[in-house]
């Protein structure tokens, strides 16, 4: 008896959500915005990576990994890597024929100054 009730039940409730295939527009949800400032600036690379400033930090990058990241901004003949207290990986390294001092900082920004 009570698993006839259940079933009657269920077959109401089932009943009573209709079948929406025929509505003009889905059902949409609340709206989920950006937020306009980030919520961790210390991932947030938009910023320095735009003016090319190196922001000094704990760098969690390998001497590859700054290596690379130099690369790939288009340098050759990257030279011995050494990261100072400040966290920035710099080297010596040539882009265009131009021998210029390379940094990385904690947020993989990649910045070039004249080679001393």
């Amino acid at each position: 008896m009570r698993a006839s009730i259940g079933l009657i039940g269920a077959v109401v409730l089932l009943g009573a959500c209709g079948d929406n295939r025929d509505a003009e527009s889905p059902v949409e949800g609340p709206v989920v915005s950006a937020s306009e400032t980030p919520r961790n600036p210390a991932v947030d690379t938009t910023e320095n990576a735009a003016e090319g400033t190196i922001t000094p930090g704990a760098n969690s990058f390998t001497e590859g990994q700054a290596r690379s990241a130099i690369e790939k901004q288009g340098y050759a003949q990257v030279g011995a890597l050494s990261q100072g207290e400040d966290g920035v990986w710099t080297a010596t390294a040539v882009k265009d024929g131009v021998q210029s001092r390379v940094s990385v900082d904690y947020k993989g920004v990649v910045s070039a100054s004249p080679a001393s």
